[in-house]
């Protein structure tokens, strides 16, 4: 039996008021690809973190062990020294340098205090070679997609001669192509010797590619399963994760959608002036009252660009076609008007685009719709207090007080937020783009709960998904995007994963 390339004993993380990690025990054996799971606020990032010197010696209680040894980093660079790397889910590239410089920044190959550029380009090359990149090492990040930027983003890591290296939900922006080559390129290295720790949500990926599996639940080391010798499938993982069975993940439909059309879109184009090229064209689509409508495609398909030209366009497209939102024509030319109208779009990035982190969940529950509790330019703070208890109680966030900082709450609270920031301007038409992406099974449970509430009420839904279990699980009818052009609507009785993916490649 292999000995342990890593072992981490009885560690303790506290935040003010949170007990992040409480005596957390976890050990990696070498060459294996060992995989970390658990809910959203289970602690797995904070523990990739007090193992990769982001949270130093000092700042936690407990023992890290490599190779037997202690190690008492004061640092990430400690712990690159160590053969430690670490790839966060929010890549940490520069998009104006070139994929050679990004490969060694920070880490330049010099000769008597100046840079070897020559060495570097051939050395990027060899690593770009290594993770199965086929791109020009002079090449900018800006202009790779998101499935070639995590790539260079692990021959990075790979530069520092890693041994063990850490991948935090790597798969969570990448399509179902790009994501399966990342996971070939684990079992790849791992036949180099290069041990592998990766977090992820994708339950089906982990069981793909694990051979052991650690559960974690509320800052607590729940099990460690032997998914080479053990019997593991989805509905195993699930009841560690949340302690309890969950039968179906997708809630059940209560209600069927009404006769009335609240959104009519007729030959939509999308020109994008910054691009220089059209990016949407001749789309045509209707939603009912009560009805979730699923918009699926590949990436680059045009699904969120779809969103933001319905929802007052704020990237500046230019547009044409026609658009009738409750049984009037429509042509929203700012947010604003759409809000006003009662149409909200929650978006895919809510770290970047739809939250502000560094504020309360008051705040940012109440932000999109602050003149409803102001009087004369003054804003009643009593009522804000009670309107964000009420949807804190009916979303079910889980944090002490409304005046937690977003921050500071896991994933799936984020996202109950931000969706709370939109329910509460009231609209008929809510938009919610890749609305689970990031986030564990239960919390999605939690959503896809809400979303049938809403729906169940009238309120209407575009779901922008690019899981396909999620758009069959959830949507009563399918609409799908190839590079710009819509190829089919799908009642879901006749959907399936394979008729979609036939419609997206068309």
């Amino acid at each position: 039996m292999k000995s342990p390339i890593l072992e981490m004993r009885n560690i303790v993380k506290e935040f003010p008021g949170v007990k992040a990690l409480r005596n957390v025990s976890f050990a990696v054996t070498e060459g294996e690809i060992h995989c970390l799971v658990g809910e959203n606020g289970a602690g797995k990032s904070t523990l990739m973190k007090v193992l990769s010197g982001v949270y130093p010696h000092g700042t936690y209680q407990g023992e890290i062990l490599l190779r037997g040894q202690e190690q008492r980093f004061s640092g990430i660079r400690d712990s690159e020294k160590a053969g430690i790397g670490i790839i966060y889910q929010e890549l940490a590239l520069i998009p104006e340098l070139t994929v050679y410089e990004n490969i060694y920044l920070g880490n330049e190959i010099q000769h008597n205090g100046v840079v070897d550029w020559n060495e570097t380009i051939r050395r990027a090359g060899e690593m770009i070679a290594k993770v199965g990149l086929e791109v020009n090492p002079a090449a900018k990040v800006k202009d790779l997609g998101v499935g070639k930027q995590q790539l260079v983003e692990i021959a990075k890591a790979l530069s520092h001669d890693v041994k063990l290296l850490i991948l935090d939900e790597p798969t969570s922006a990448l399509n179902e192509t790009d994501s399966e080559n990342l996971l070939n390129l684990l079992r790849g290295l791992k036949k180099h010797g290069v041990t592998s720790i990766l977090i992820s949500h994708k339950l089906k990926e982990v069981l793909g590619v694990a051979d052991t599996i650690t559960i974690l639940r509320d800052g607590e080391t729940v099990s460690t399963l032997d998914a080479a010798r053990m019997q593991v499938n989805e509905r195993v993982l699930i009841k560690h994760m949340v302690g309890r069975e969950i039968e179906n993940v997708y809630p059940p439909t209560t209600s069927q959608p009404e006769p009335e059309v609240v959104l009519d879109v007729k030959n939509w184009s999308v020109y994008d002036p910054n691009l220089g090229r059209g990016i949407l064209k001749d789309v045509s689509l209707q939603v009912r009252k009560g009805e979730i409508v699923g918009v699926a495609g590949l990436m680059g398909a045009g699904r969120t660009e779809l969103a933001l030209s319905l929802f007052g366009n704020p990237t500046g497209y230019i547009i044409e076609g026609q658009m009738r939102f409750k049984g009037k024509e429509a042509r929203f030319s700012h947010p604003q008007q759409a809000i006003e109208a009662g149409l909200a779009y929650v978006t895919e990035d809510r770290k970047a685009k739809g939250l502000i982190l560094i504020q309360d969940i008051k705040q940012n529950m109440t932000l999109a719709n602050l003149r409803s509790l102001s009087e004369r330019g003054v804003l009643n703070q009593n009522l804000e207090i009670t309107q964000a208890n009420q949807y804190k109680a009916s979303l079910n966030v889980k944090a002490p007080s409304i005046e937690q900082i977003v921050m500071n709450l896991s994933g799936g609270n984020q996202q109950k937020v931000s969706i709370a920031k939109w329910l509460f301007v009231q609209p008929s038409l809510l938009i919610l783009d890749e609305p689970t992406r990031g986030i564990d099974v239960g919390a999605k449970f939690e959503i896809y709960t809400i979303m049938r509430r809403l729906v169940q009420e009238g309120m209407s839904i575009i779901m922008i998904s690019s899981e396909l279990p999620e758009v069959l699980g959830m949507s009563d009818r399918v609409y799908v995007l190839s590079a710009g052009r819509l190829t089919g609507e799908l009642p879901i009785a006749n959907a399936t994963q394979e008729k979609i993916m036939e419609l997206a490649t068309a």
